[in-house]
């Protein structure tokens, strides 16, 4: 396999570009570790005076010591909800871990979170870990201690698809498919949510502090008149002894926690997807150059060759059609050993096969052409994808309109669309418009999505919006017969850049989980590897096949 020729030069530019990496880091840090405290440390200790853990305690303890927990959606809900005291990390800690060497899916109520009450982005994050469980094939455990829907946005969450109802629906559908779950009541488990536990394989319930029931003692009250403690209503004794509901009461969280690594050590392993893997090789630039190859100003150009020359094992790279579609690099190369098709944007300006300049991140005809015709083959070879994005959309003007740009770009989409191999996504840069789409956006199912600290997405970028938006004011106002002064223009301008600015933030986009999380440029390769190690588990692979392609 042949090597890349491309070397990173460590010149000023570099690192002015590898401080503005850093530091976007550490702001990214500092807000993750707030919000791993979730409502704060004196909620916590009031946890601990009640004789419970808090949620990431019990991870902790879940997983193997020592072992990593790629925690997903941990800004769900940054900055969201601030009227009713916002809701960190949705008050809900997901993610996958491993249990006795077994790859599971963990999802946590954090009961220091309006007593881990669901918002609707919580039921959004939920639905995501069961998203990730069926789609790999995994168990997936349940750490349950939450009051249930959020009154407040009640209509937010209780009777859509993609509500509260649609998590019991795939308990069902999880079961049906012989993928293990395990529930630990370890709060309480109020209302609809009192389904999840009872429709897992195995309930397990903590003494004294854990309780389960469709309405609590004062609605209890409330509806029929009859007075009873929750204790004596759901409580642990009760549901062992005598509705039964649950299967086993643990002493204390630890106990429980124990058991449940116990369960998971007895299931049975299936087969794999199959991967193909190989001993590692160090790649030929460390991880951490990758800070100094991206401009810290989006419209800037890079060589992608570079970035990719950080993250592929041995600096190998069999790239495919080199010389043709040049503003998206293509070709094969392994990660952690793993192989791996990569759909790269280039974001360095090319020339055409016809000798014309073409601009980077942007997705011409012939580069549409090339990455279908790349991911049908990945989707043949059974070659998982890794899709790195740093891409301003297809193509326009009268040139590539006429030249059919419409057209290959629906070759491109419908490719992605119908790809049956595990697609990783990883956004570096810009993400924009139909592009967003092509280079498998959230839309088009990737098995995960993360970004850079850098990253921004929107339907185009801010300075193409903002003109399109005061050409429509401007057209708007001459029908009105006014006219619009220059002092109102800029003010209408920095408007829409304030918009925009929130909007295309990368914290704004994983607050809603068009993100699966944000990660270090430098922890790519693991993240990537670790991503395809989750996927190998699940060995049903559909057939391929794309439907109606324009040729």
């Amino acid at each position: 396999m042949p090597r890349l020729k491309h070397t990173v030069k460590k010149d000023h530019t570099f690192h002015v570009r590898e401080d503005y990496f850093k530091n976007l880091i550490r702001k990214i840090e500092a807000a993750a570790n707030q919000l791993k405290l979730g409502g704060g440390k004196k909620a916590i200790e009031n946890l601990h005076s009640k004789n419970k853990l808090h949620c990431r305690e019990r991870i902790e303890l879940l997983i193997d010591k020592g072992s990593h927990f790629m925690e997903i959606g941990l800004f769900a809900g940054y900055e969201m909800y601030q009227e009713y005291g916002g809701a960190p990390s949705s008050g809900t800690v997901f993610g996958i871990g491993k249990i006795h060497g077994r790859d599971c899916v963990i999802v946590a109520n954090d009961a220091t979170v309006k007593a881990g009450a669901w918002f609707p982005i919580t039921c959004k994050k939920n639905l995501r870990a069961q998203e990730i469980s069926m789609e790999n094939k995994l168990p997936i455990i349940y750490l349950v201690d939450s009051a249930g829907v959020f009154l407040p946005m009640q209509d937010e969450i209780f009777p859509d698809k993609e509500h509260f109802g649609r998590i019991f629906r795939n308990n069902a559908v999880m079961s049906a498919m012989g993928i293990p779950q395990i529930a630990a009541i370890m709060g309480p488990c109020v209302a609809g949510g009192a389904y999840l536990p009872i429709m897992s394989d195995e309930a397990l319930i903590v003494e004294g502090t854990g309780s389960i029931f469709l309405a609590g003692s004062h609605l209890v009250k409330a509806a029929i008149g009859e007075k009873i403690g929750n204790e004596e209503l759901g409580g642990a004794t009760v549901t062992t002894e005598v509705s039964g509901i649950t299967d086993e009461k643990m002493p204390d969280d630890k106990a429980c926690i124990e058991k449940i690594r116990s369960l998971v050590s007895k299931l049975g392993h299936s087969a794999t997807a199959g991967f193909d893997r190989i001993p590692t090789s160090d790649p030929v630039h460390a991880p951490e150059d990758i800070y100094g190859i991206i401009p810290e100003e989006s419209t800037k150009p890079y060589d992608t060759h570079e970035l990719i020359n950080c993250i592929v094992d041995a600096g190998e790279f069999d790239e495919y059609k080199p010389n043709y579609g040049k503003t998206v690099i293509t070709g094969f190369a392994r990660i952690d050993g793993w192989a791996v098709g990569i759909v790269a944007n280039q974001r360095n300006i090319v020339k055409s096969r016809k000798g014309e300049v073409q601009f980077g991140g942007v997705i011409y005809s012939d580069s549409a052409d090339k990455g279908a015709r790349f991911i049908m083959n990945c989707n043949q070879r059974r070659i998982p994808l890794l899709f790195l994005q740093d891409v301003t959309g297809f193509m326009v003007g009268s040139r590539s309109e006429h030249g059919g740009i419409i057209k290959d770009g629906a070759k491109m989409v419908n490719a992605v669309a119908n790809s049956v191999v595990p697609k990783i996504t990883i956004i570096t840069g810009n993400s924009y418009g139909a592009g967003n789409y092509a280079m498998c956006g959230k839309a088009y199912d990737p098995r995960f999505i993360f970004a850079y600290p850098n990253a921004q997405i929107a339907v185009m970028g801010g300075a193409q919006a903002s003109n399109v938006l005061l050409d429509i004011k401007i057209g708007q106002l001459k029908k009105e017969g006014k006219e619009i002064s220059e002092e109102d223009k800029k003010k209408f301008l920095n408007e829409i850049k304030q918009r925009y600015d929130l909007q295309t933030n990368i914290m704004y986009a994983a607050a809603r989980l068009w993100v699966d999380g944000i990660i270090d440029p430098a922890d790519t390769r693991q993240v990537v590897s670790h991503c395809i190690e989750i996927s190998n588990n699940n060995p049903d692979i559909p057939k391929f096949n794309v439907g109606v392609i324009q040729t």
